[in-house]
């Protein structure tokens, strides 16, 4: 391994990190993979608790999904996606019709998360200045949203370790206050929420509503700001404000998608269609790159016309419709019927949520457990009481991780919030193993923090 890991930090430039921090904690060389776990060149496992980065739907090298490429790859791997298609793109554009909401019934490819909202952005705002709403050229975002890297997505984004330094180049988008149940001003509990602070935003459209051609939202949970999930009342009222004022809503479904949240789709908490849903990461269940976005028969008939009348989204992508991803893609969702996934989840979640909060409520660091479906998020505060965040320089989240890998457990904190979204596939003896390992890790941490 360490001849491995030099050649990776003399040649790779890692995502989402330090590289000085590779220094005392060098990357570790995995070899292989099997259902909730992942092995290093050393044959140490590691339990996989975030699905690496939210996409390992169904665990690693999952059976099924291995054959569906072996038979696919025989046939055909990759073809140009315009004025071409491919058998497997086709069937997965009609699952995908059948099982998002209603009014949802077009689907267009790209390779990631990222770059599907910079493709829901650019339909929203090209459908209506083809419709003539010329005024309407901004988009409006919640507080700490994220929605991706690329500079539209960072645009709409709202977490400044990301965006910060590139504000000079990004669009000027429209921010309103979001919910923020843990530290709610209005306090109420989650289960009593009528959405009061659904006024922040409902005053910004009504002044504001002739400019912003679309809105957009991660439905239930915000990933990246620490997994903070919200009411499904402030969805529909979303929804209506959109009608109203004839503003797109855009469902950011990257990370929520595909069970997380004990739905197929987030937005079906609230019983809503967005107009255009972004789909990705548990898309292909962490096999390869893909993205879709979904949207109505009414955005793709402003787009319908002549060639000369210049109507068409010239977006491309080179791997849009990627015959071996769309394949992937298509097992997966039938392993998930035919398994009966979402129910099995159901009682997997009730599980982790029950064995994390016994492991919490004496503990003085830990301010709340939130959770739904599949996700179980612990926040870490400083001062229980007031909610008196850590510092993020303190790096608390960071160093339980790194107790935790040490112990075989691969966690990914956001800041001071450590949470779990493991494989559907996990068992009941290792989510046993994770809560256990995790909160001996953040009793550790702790012991030496005073």
């Amino acid at each position: 391994m360490k001849d491995l890991v030099k050649k990776d930090l003399k040649y790779i430039w890692h995502p989402c990190s330090q590289m000085k921090d590779y220094e005392e904690l060098p990357p570790i060389v995995i070899e292989k993979g099997e259902g909730c776990y992942l092995y290093d060149t050393n044959g140490k496992e590691y339990l996989d608790c975030i699905s690496s980065w939210w996409t390992s739907t169904l665990g690693h090298s999952n059976k099924r999904i291995n054959e569906a490429i072996k038979s696919q790859i025989d046939n055909i791997e990759h073809v140009i996606f315009a004025n071409f298609t491919n058998k497997p793109a086709i069937e997965l554009a009609e699952k995908l019709v059948s099982i998002t909401p209603e009014r949802l019934t077009k689907v267009y490819f790209s390779d990631n998360g990222s770059s599907a909202v910079e493709i829901a952005l650019k339909m929203s705002f090209h459908y209506h200045q083809q419709r003539g709403h010329k005024n309407k050229k901004r988009f409006l975002a919640i507080l700490d949203a994220y929605h991706g890297e690329t500079l539209g997505a960072l645009s709409v984004g709202d977490l400044d370790l990301y965006s910060k330094i590139y504000k000079p180049l990004l669009l000027d988008t429209i921010r309103s206050e979001g919910p923020d149940c843990y530290r709610c001003k209005y306090n109420k509990n989650r289960e009593e929420c009528s959405a009061e602070c659904f006024e922040h935003i409902e005053n910004i459209v009504k002044n504001k509503h002739d400019e912003i051609c679309s809105i957009i939202i991660e439905p239930m949970v915000q990933g990246a700001a620490g997994m903070k999930i919200y009411s499904p009342i402030y969805l529909k009222k979303l929804r209506e404000l959109c009608d109203k004022y004839n503003i797109h809503l855009i469902a950011d479904e990257i990370a929520m998608g595909f069970g997380r949240t004990g739905k197929m789709f987030a937005c079906e908490h609230a019983g809503i269609s967005p107009d255009l849903m972004c789909l990705s990461k548990g898309l292909t269940a962490g096999y390869m790159p893909m993205s879709v976005v979904m949207t109505s028969e009414d955005i793709y008939n402003e787009f319908y016309g002549d060639y000369s009348e210049l109507r068409a989204f010239l977006h491309s992508h080179t791997y849009a419709g990627n015959a071996m991803a769309s394949a992937i893609a298509l097992e997966n969702l039938k392993i998930f019927e035919e398994d009966n996934i979402l129910e099995k989840s159901k009682e997997k979640g009730k599980l982790i949520k029950k064995l994390t909060l016994e492991k919490a409520k004496d503990n003085p660091f830990i301010g709340e457990v939130r959770s739904i479906g599949m996700i179980t998020a612990i926040e870490l505060v400083k001062n229980k009481e007031t909610k008196e965040s850590f510092n993020w320089k303190d790096r608390v989240g960071y160093s339980i991780y790194k107790i935790a890998l040490e112990k075989g457990l691969l966690l990914r904190p956001l800041g001071n919030v450590l949470y779990f979204i493991p494989p559907h596939t996990i068992e009941e003896k290792d989510i046993k193993i994770m809560i256990n390992k995790c909160f001996e890790s953040i009793s550790e941490f702790f012991y030496n923090y005073r």
